[in-house]
């Protein structure tokens, strides 16, 4: 077992975890943030996507020793005291979430899009959120969604 100490949606955390547990367990099972998802567990969905460092990582591929002394952002941090963050909004009003197994890897990807690109085009945002697939909305929604969220976050 390893001390693995990161700071998490703004709090300090310390974990003692086996060397190759991946950093998707240590938030659903050490932490109980369960707002990531396993979708395909190889790296391919984006349904655990997590910014770690400021960069956006599935959590299926990274392990948690590597993320030791690491700031990391799930979902669970970017609403503040209890209010949908822009984005959340945007994608709940413009139906950018359905089933939801997506939808954390999708706000998260949208946040780190929009860090980049404050008024991204639609090649951008199709783009930024190649990396994470949708089975319910055929993405349209979602994009309508990340064009809102980026008027207003």
């Amino acid at each position: 077992m390893s001390l693995v100490q990161l700071t998490v949606n703004g709090t300090r955390q310390q974990v003692d975890v086996p060397p190759m547990k991946r950093l998707l367990d240590v938030l659903r099972e050490d932490l109980a943030l369960t707002g990531s998802k396993e979708g395909c567990g190889e790296g391919e969905c984006g349904a655990c996507a997590v910014l770690l460092d400021g960069v956006l990582v599935n959590s299926c591929l990274v392990p948690a020793l590597q993320v030791n002394g690491s700031r990391l952002c799930t979902i669970e941090g970017v609403s503040t005291e209890g209010r949908l963050h822009p984005i959340q909004q945007c994608f709940l009003e413009c139906g950018g979430a359905q089933c939801g197994i997506c939808t954390p890897g999708m706000i998260l990807a949208t946040q780190h899009l929009l860090d980049k690109y404050p008024h991204p085009t639609m090649e951008q945002i199709q783009e930024g959120l190649a990396g994470n697939l949708c089975r319910c909305t055929g993405y349209m929604r979602i994009f309508e969604a990340v064009q809102e969220a980026a008027k207003v976050a």
